[in-house]
Protein backbone atom coordinates (compact mmCIF):
# COMPACT_ATOMS: atom_id res chain seq x y z
CA UNK A 1 0.00 0.00 0.00
CA UNK A 2 1.54 3.59 -1.04
CA UNK A 3 1.60 6.48 1.32
CA UNK A 4 -1.08 7.77 -0.93
CA UNK A 5 -3.81 5.27 -0.27
CA UNK A 6 -2.87 5.45 3.51
CA UNK A 7 -4.31 8.97 3.56
CA UNK A 8 -7.03 8.58 1.04
CA UNK A 9 -8.44 5.53 4.09
CA UNK A 10 -7.34 7.89 7.05
CA UNK A 11 -9.05 10.90 5.86
CA UNK A 12 -12.00 8.94 5.05
CA UNK A 13 -11.74 7.28 8.71
CA UNK A 14 -11.67 10.82 9.88
CA UNK A 15 -14.25 12.35 8.18
CA UNK A 16 -16.49 9.08 8.75
CA UNK A 17 -16.05 9.80 12.41
CA UNK A 18 -15.88 13.19 13.09
CA UNK A 19 -17.86 14.65 10.05
CA UNK A 20 -17.08 16.11 6.51
CA UNK A 21 -14.60 19.26 6.52
CA UNK A 22 -13.26 18.64 10.07
CA UNK A 23 -10.21 17.58 9.77
CA UNK A 24 -7.97 20.58 10.61
CA UNK A 25 -9.93 21.04 13.79
CA UNK A 26 -9.29 17.56 14.99
CA UNK A 27 -5.83 17.91 13.36
CA UNK A 28 -4.75 20.46 16.03
CA UNK A 29 -6.64 18.20 18.32
CA UNK A 30 -4.47 15.57 18.02
CA UNK A 31 -1.49 18.17 17.87
CA UNK A 32 -2.68 19.73 21.12
CA UNK A 33 -2.50 15.90 22.82
CA UNK A 34 0.64 14.91 21.26
CA UNK A 35 2.21 18.16 22.88
CA UNK A 36 0.68 17.15 26.20
CA UNK A 37 1.66 14.37 25.97
CA UNK A 38 5.75 15.87 25.71
CA UNK A 39 5.00 17.68 28.12
CA UNK A 40 3.52 15.52 30.78
CA UNK A 41 6.31 12.97 30.15
CA UNK A 42 8.24 15.93 31.35
CA UNK A 43 6.67 17.11 34.32
CA UNK A 44 6.38 13.72 35.61
CA UNK A 45 10.17 13.31 35.45
CA UNK A 46 10.69 15.87 37.62
CA UNK A 47 8.12 15.60 39.71
CA UNK A 48 9.13 11.65 40.09
CA UNK A 49 6.84 8.58 41.11
CA UNK A 50 4.00 10.28 42.27
CA UNK A 51 3.68 12.23 38.65
CA UNK A 52 4.13 9.16 36.89
CA UNK A 53 1.56 7.12 38.59
CA UNK A 54 -0.95 9.90 38.05
CA UNK A 55 -0.17 9.93 33.90
CA UNK A 56 -0.60 6.43 34.20
CA UNK A 57 -4.39 7.47 33.26
CA UNK A 58 -3.45 9.79 30.47
CA UNK A 59 -4.04 6.70 28.23
CA UNK A 60 -7.86 6.70 29.37
CA UNK A 61 -7.99 10.50 28.98
CA UNK A 62 -6.80 10.42 25.63
CA UNK A 63 -9.23 7.76 24.31
CA UNK A 64 -11.83 10.23 25.98
CA UNK A 65 -10.68 13.69 24.47
CA UNK A 66 -10.50 11.99 21.02
CA UNK A 67 -14.01 10.11 21.02
CA UNK A 68 -16.19 13.39 22.98
CA UNK A 69 -16.16 14.68 19.65
CA UNK A 70 -17.41 11.86 17.82
CA UNK A 71 -20.04 11.30 20.30
CA UNK A 72 -20.72 15.35 19.77
CA UNK A 73 -21.15 15.02 15.86
CA UNK A 74 -23.41 11.78 16.99
CA UNK A 75 -25.90 14.36 18.73
CA UNK A 76 -25.63 16.90 15.86
CA UNK A 77 -26.48 14.44 13.49
CA UNK A 78 -29.15 13.18 15.79
CA UNK A 79 -31.02 16.62 16.36
CA UNK A 80 -30.28 17.80 12.89
CA UNK A 81 -27.19 20.64 13.79
CA UNK A 82 -24.92 21.68 11.81
CA UNK A 83 -22.36 21.27 14.19
CA UNK A 84 -22.79 23.55 16.96
CA UNK A 85 -22.17 20.51 19.83
CA UNK A 86 -19.31 19.50 17.82
CA UNK A 87 -17.20 22.61 17.37
CA UNK A 88 -18.33 23.72 20.72
CA UNK A 89 -16.68 20.53 22.45
CA UNK A 90 -14.24 20.21 19.94
CA UNK A 91 -12.99 23.61 20.29
CA UNK A 92 -13.24 23.59 24.32
CA UNK A 93 -11.10 20.93 24.53
CA UNK A 94 -8.62 22.49 22.54
CA UNK A 95 -8.65 24.98 25.23
CA UNK A 96 -8.81 22.75 28.20
CA UNK A 97 -5.61 20.72 26.37
CA UNK A 98 -3.55 23.76 25.57
CA UNK A 99 -4.22 24.98 29.57
CA UNK A 100 -2.64 21.31 30.90
CA UNK A 101 0.44 21.94 28.16
CA UNK A 102 1.12 25.75 29.44
CA UNK A 103 0.83 23.91 33.17
CA UNK A 104 3.01 20.50 32.00
CA UNK A 105 5.89 22.89 30.56
CA UNK A 106 5.68 25.17 33.58
CA UNK A 107 6.44 22.00 36.09
CA UNK A 108 8.68 20.74 33.93
CA UNK A 109 10.72 24.20 33.98
CA UNK A 110 9.93 25.14 30.86
CA UNK A 111 8.38 28.10 31.79
CA UNK A 112 11.18 30.68 30.72
CA UNK A 113 9.74 30.52 27.27
CA UNK A 114 6.15 31.09 28.39
CA UNK A 115 4.96 34.24 28.41
CA UNK A 116 3.65 35.59 31.90
CA UNK A 117 0.61 36.79 30.71
CA UNK A 118 -0.11 33.02 29.76
CA UNK A 119 0.99 31.68 33.32
CA UNK A 120 -1.30 34.46 34.93
CA UNK A 121 -4.22 33.45 32.67
CA UNK A 122 -4.03 29.51 33.64
CA UNK A 123 -2.71 29.90 37.55
CA UNK A 124 -5.42 28.28 38.72
CA UNK A 125 -4.42 25.34 36.32
CA UNK A 126 -1.05 25.15 37.70
CA UNK A 127 -2.37 25.27 41.31
CA UNK A 128 -4.88 22.95 40.72
CA UNK A 129 -2.05 20.23 38.70
CA UNK A 130 0.08 20.59 42.00
CA UNK A 131 -2.62 19.80 44.36
CA UNK A 132 -3.70 16.41 42.46
CA UNK A 133 -0.33 15.19 41.34
CA UNK A 134 1.85 16.33 44.53
CA UNK A 135 -0.52 16.71 47.43
CA UNK A 136 -2.48 13.61 47.10
CA UNK A 137 0.59 11.62 47.32
CA UNK A 138 1.51 13.55 50.85
CA UNK A 139 -2.05 11.92 51.78
CA UNK A 140 -1.11 8.34 50.78
CA UNK A 141 2.18 8.20 53.29
CA UNK A 142 0.33 10.07 55.81
CA UNK A 143 -1.59 7.10 55.21
CA UNK A 144 0.45 4.18 55.05
CA UNK A 145 1.46 5.85 59.04
CA UNK A 146 -1.12 4.45 60.68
Amino acid sequence: MKAPEIYAYLLYGMEALYGEGRLLLITILIAAIALDWITGIAAAHLGGRQALEYGKLGVLRTLFILLLPMFSKLLDTMLSMPGLFFYAVTIGLIYRVWQSITANAYHAGWDRWIPRLVIQHIEAELKAKAEQVFIKDNCKKEEDLY
